[in-house]
């Protein structure tokens, strides 16, 4: 059986890139985003039904500006350039691109409707705009069919060539028609079903799951979050009672978490291995405060547990890890030019030599999407509804130094934070929200004292995957009954901040 029929696309580094495979995912199409410089055999791997080129920060014109090594358009296969990939695609065919026309900030295009892009849509359009080259003539052969005041180039086509462009960004919400526009391109160019569901994912994932792993046994990492949950009953689904779920409490979870997810598996009749390998984490962890290298450090020490474990697990040969479409963008710097941000624990901490064969069955998958494949699944609702929680932990939640004592600390906090998150009946409206124990120290006043304590930083946001991200708005009565109760119940904290900064320029965890 083939490949089901994909948007391959293409990132020259655009700060919206991971939008567009959510565009046209949300649309039932798969998409999956691809390094500029892969090859056509890597594209035609995914069995495209299209390709589109992403927007970019550099200019065309710059030295290392990010090029394709295949010409998308060999592919057979029709083609949409998004910002720079429009400019890149002018620029080789006989365009001109200019140092000039900057546009930031909304604007309004006259479209040609008679375009298979700008199908169905009025003849002018609020846009997007995010550039500063602008194509001032569009290359022989092609068709304008869009323009702003700034940018007499504001699209183009060549329907003989299956070749299209934009200069703006639709996939962003302040395109007020752009998912149309991407959407047109996919039906009524490319000609590609929308058949993408969740039940297709999972009956292809326990093929290529059962097709990887024909004999030995697998060990799952398991945290009790809803990404190895998921990936859990997926290995089950697949393998049956080769998977070997493990637990490492490396006493770095929240309070009670450990007991709580050997209960909650054991009701779903999966029994899990508990390990307490909170002593070993700590003594490597001891003195070491750079946040790249306590990842590391928590990443190799998982896999050293599980090696140790593994031994007494019959023909184990395989490592099964719920790692993130997320996880992979933020971790490897797949766009050329981009910087990696963070590394995750299961994903960078890896040593060179595993012992076992990586399966992570989710990693093509954004957060909210996990969860759509976990009711898929028949994971209860208690799974889908928690707030995600870090690999390595409140270790990067501890900046600085990690010690038993501050873990404990925080484990007392962030229970009272979500206790109160609960009982204003606003948990299932934030998607993550935790505590964080600052590296700093406060002067304050108790029972007539002077203290000099700890500073704790609430953190609540709202998003669908996890890539943006915005601060949540918290009731100042619920901020009011949290510090009251950390202040007054926590001995070694006595002041309470919020963070009310985005993602970007912030990341969700602080470390």
């Amino acid at each position: 059986m083939s490949a089901p029929r994909s948007i391959v696309v293409l990132d020259f580094g655009g700060q919206y890139t991971q939008l567009i495979a959510r565009r046209i995912r949300e649309a039932r199409v798969f998409s999956v985003v691809l390094p500029p410089d892969a090859s056509a055999e890597e594209i035609r791997r995914w069995n495209p039904a299209g390709i589109i080129l992403s927007g970019g920060p550099q200019s065309v014109y710059e030295k290392g500006a990010p090029l394709p090594s295949v010409d998308p358009a060999s592919l057979g296969v029709p083609v949409l350039g998004l910002c720079y990939g429009m400019q890149w695609i002018a620029h080789t065919v006989g365009g001109r691109v200019a140092n000039e026309g900057r546009e930031y900030g909304r604007a309004t295009a006259k479209v040609a409707t008679d375009s298979e892009l700008f199908a169905g849509l009025e003849p002018e359009q609020t846009v997007w705009m995010n550039h500063g080259d602008s194509i001032v003539a569009a290359p022989p052969g092609y068709r304008v069919v869009a323009s702003t005041s700034s940018a007499p180039v504001a699209a183009f086509e060549n329907p003989a060539k299956a070749v299209y462009g934009v200069q703006f960004h639709p996939e962003v919400s302040h395109t007020l028609h752009g998912t149309q526009v991407l959407q047109n391109f996919l039906f009524r160019v490319c000609k590609v079903e929308p058949s993408w569901t969740m039940s297709n994912f999972r009956q292809e994932r326990v093929a290529a799951i059962r097709k990887q792993a024909p004999s030995g046994s697998v060990i799952c990492a398991l945290s009790g979050g809803v990404d190895s949950s998921v990936t859990a009953l997926l290995l089950r689904e697949a393998l049956g009672e080769r998977v070997y779920p493990i637990l490492v409490d490396h006493g770095l979870m929240r309070a009670h978490e450990a007991r709580q997810v050997v209960e909650a598996f054991g009701h779903l009749g999966i029994p899990i291995r508990a390990v307490d390998a909170s002593a070993l984490f700590f003594e490597r962890l001891a003195g070491v405060t750079d946040p790249e290298q306590k990842r590391k450090i928590i990443g190799r020490t998982f896999i050293d547990v599980f090696e140790k474990e593994a031994k007494s697990i019959p023909n184990a040969k395989y490592l099964a890890q719920g790692t993130l479409y997320p996880d992979v963008i933020e971790s490897v710097s797949i766009k050329g030019p981009s910087a990696v941000i963070k590394t995750h624990h299961n994903v960078g901490g890896l040593p060179e030599r595993l012992g076992f064969e990586l399966i992570e069955p989710v990693r093509e998958l954004f957060k909210d999407e996990v969860r759509l494949l976990g009711a898929e699944l028949g994971l209860p609702r208690e799974f889908l509804a928690r707030h995600p929680f870090p690999g390595p932990g409140l270790a990067v939640r501890i900046p600085g130094e990690v010690t038993p004592e501050k873990v404990a600390l925080l484990q007392k906090a962030d229970e009272i934070v979500l206790d109160e998150i609960r009982r204003a009946g606003l948990y299932d409206a934030i998607a993550q929200a935790f505590a964080v124990l600052l590296p700093v120290r406060s002067v304050g006043v108790m029972g007539d004292g002077r203290t000099h304590e700890h500073v704790l930083a609430v953190r609540a946001v709202q998003t669908t995957d996890f890539m943006t991200a915005d601060w949540f708005r918290m009731p100042h009565e619920v901020l009011d009954a949290i510090a009251s109760r950390v202040v007054g119940e926590v001995r070694g904290i006595n002041r309470v901040v919020y963070d009310v900064t985005s993602k970007p320029p912030a990341t969700i965890e602080w470390e």
